[in-house]
């Protein structure tokens, strides 16, 4: 699973930034909140991620703390609040501004995010109130924000090849295969059938990335009628 990216910011959308790490982009969908954070074009970045995996779309979240990365995945416990809806809500209110709301059973303050309804903000003052403080108690240790100094380094020219991969593109393709296996597991798959399901689409495509990887490994993993 990608849990954290570190690199240089080559485009800043309107709720996501596309982050090159060492030639390869990322694109990382941000609240507006941390979305105003981030430094400008070019210059380094480093977020904590969520890979969400649906049957057809792959989506990065980007989080500046690992505890606004675990108030999403609390969010997203509520019935009706999907990924954009709780970064909606941490992009109003930030993570300890959501901790308060439902502590204080403050659902005006969930509802003042866009998208979300009085019905909603209603449900998740009811259902986290119990579950929140779990989350609060690991806040003093969850605050720190990733470092950028130990990842981003100047780029080695590599010599050419006359045949063969690339090393880059050895360790690119390690990397995707990784990443395809760890979103696998993560979706409740075996180890090995997860395992085999990516080593055989990544037979059949050497060149996939993480997304067609997974794509194609669920695809091996589907029940045969």
């Amino acid at each position: 699973m990608i849990g954290k990216l570190s690199g240089r910011i080559d485009y800043r959308g309107a709720d996501h930034v596309l982050i090159d790490v060492r030639g390869v982009g990322y694109i990382v969908h941000v609240s507006d909140r941390t979305l105003a954070s981030l430094p400008a074009r070019g210059e380094v970045a480093a977020l904590y991620t969520e890979l969400l995996v649906r049957e057809d779309l792959l989506q990065l979240f980007g989080f500046p703390t690992l505890l606004e990365k675990e108030w999403h995945r609390l969010l997203m416990t509520v019935q009706g609040v999907g990924a954009k809806a709780a970064m909606a809500i941490l992009g109003v209110l930030g993570a300890e501004g959501a901790a308060r709301a439902i502590a204080l059973g403050d659902a005006r303050a969930i509802q003042a995010a866009p998208g979300i309804g009085p019905k909603i903000a209603q449900r998740v003052v009811l259902e986290l109130k119990s579950k929140a403080p779990a989350v609060m108690a690991m806040g003093g240790a969850m605050l720190s924000e990733p470092t950028v100094d130990d990842v981003i380094e100047p780029m080695t020219p590599v010599p050419p090849r006359q045949s063969g991969p690339k090393p880059g593109q050895m360790q690119n393709r390690a990397a995707f295969t990784a990443d395809a296996l760890s979103a696998l597991v993560n979706l409740g798959y075996g180890q090995g059938d997860a395992a085999s399901a990516v080593a055989q689409a990544a037979g059949e495509a050497p060149e996939a990335d993480t997304t067609t990887l997974i794509r194609q490994a669920l695809k091996l993993l589907q029940p045969r009628g």
